[in-house]
């Protein structure tokens, strides 16, 4: 059984597949691993600790992915990857597939069978293998420091001999994963927060960590969660009573932190231009969902964009990547989790079992096809 670990190619991508931790699991489980030469760079990591880990290293991708049974990658393969890995191989990466269907048909054409980490159902025993929350908790902590490190004011309240410094109000705008941990590290460091989610679960769970809770609770609000534990798309009608409820609380905000998407679709607008223009010169809006489209209407990928009225809208791009040293070894993790299930003990070979509820979720592609339901032709 050979596993290969490329480098990533997407410009801003700074996380690895794999740790010198999870090769020498691996190879304890029976597998050659082979590393290409910087994989972990960006992650602080050597070619000389995946070398005493007991892996190869490899002068290229070409190389690295030679004859390899089972391929790791943290971003969906590029086109150049595909073309170097084999028929048959297992490859095992966030694909972020929705809109993508030049992508998958290219995976299913180059026969690998293509696994989206993502779509690991949140079931007990799969936990260990939730790559959304091990990202989105650092994207949530991240945030924050993020927010105030623009913010240029202190977060917590000071008694000084010089006056008294208020402590700083943070609004949390979705509290999934990255919005509880946003919650936690801005209590942490003594701002006064408020948070808001559309699923009536999550207020106690606000509430819990010290927050206030911001939202319509009316009979929609009350529904307004999937059977998965997801956001539901409200009514129009709902977006209109919150969006005032919204844009009277933002205004009195020093740092607003935006977490909302639903899965498959753009993210929900959230902060109007409106809104924006409502808020102190110096605030702060983070806005974790801008690779999606943005919960904040004005937010730009990959920009930090400084409104007239002085407002700072951080559109940071793969915020867990911001901490790739962290990232990448929980991202390892979680593959190395869902790896195992694959492996039969015996033969120390891949034999994935196709039945296996946790592989009928996540596989995209197999036999040259595209097989997950959510990517079928409808009939």
């Amino acid at each position: 059984m050979r596993i290969a670990v490329p480098a990533e190619t997407e410009a801003q991508e700074t996380r690895v597949a794999a740790s010198p931790e999870t090769v020498k699991k691996y190879i304890a489980l029976g597998a050659q691993v082979t590393v290409q030469s910087g994989a972990g760079k960006s992650a602080g990591v050597t070619d000389g600790e995946y070398s005493a880990a007991g892996a190869t290293i490899a002068a290229n991708a070409k190389e690295a992915l030679a004859e390899a049974d089972l391929v790791l990658t943290v971003r969906r393969p590029s086109t150049a990857i595909l073309s170097a890995i084999k028929r048959g191989a297992h490859v095992i990466s966030i694909m972020d597939p929705y809109g993508q269907d030049a992508a998958l048909n290219a995976m299913a054409a180059a026969g690998v069978n293509a696994f989206a980490m993502e779509f690991m159902p949140r079931i007990t025993r799969a936990q260990v293998m939730d790559v959304l929350s091990s990202q989105a908790n650092l994207a949530g902590y991240r945030a924050v420091i993020d927010g105030a490190g623009e913010y240029g004011r202190a977060l917590p309240m000071m008694m000084t001999a010089a006056g008294t410094v208020p402590a700083a109000r943070m609004f949390i705008m979705g509290v999934g994963v990255a919005g509880l941990q946003a919650i936690a590290t801005a209590r942490r460091l003594g701002a006064i927060v408020t948070a808001t989610d559309v699923r009536p679960a999550t207020k106690e769970q606000v509430e819990s960590l010290g927050a206030k809770f911001i939202a319509v609770e009316d009979e929609e609000f009350k529904q307004a969660e999937t059977s998965g534990g997801y956001a539901k798309e409200m009514s129009p009608e709902y977006k209109a009573k919150q969006a005032a409820l919204v844009a009277s609380h933002i205004a009195k905000q020093d740092i607003v932190i935006t977490t909302a998407l639903i899965p498959g679709r753009p993210a929900p607008k959230l902060i109007t231009a409106d809104m924006v223009h409502s808020m102190r010169a110096g605030s702060v809006i983070v806005d974790l969902a801008v690779e999606r489209g943005g919960n904040c209407e004005l937010a730009k990928p990959g920009e930090t964009v400084i409104t007239e009225n002085g407002v700072h809208i951080v559109g940071h791009l793969n915020v867990p990547g911001r901490l790739a040293a962290t990232a990448s070894s929980l991202y390892a993790k979680n593959l190395l989790a869902f790896v195992e299930t694959m492996i039969d003990k015996e033969t120390k070979n891949l034999s994935p079992k196709w039945d296996d509820e946790l592989v009928k979720a996540t596989l995209l592609t197999k036999d040259g096809a595209i097989v997950h339901p959510n990517f079928l032709p409808k009939q």
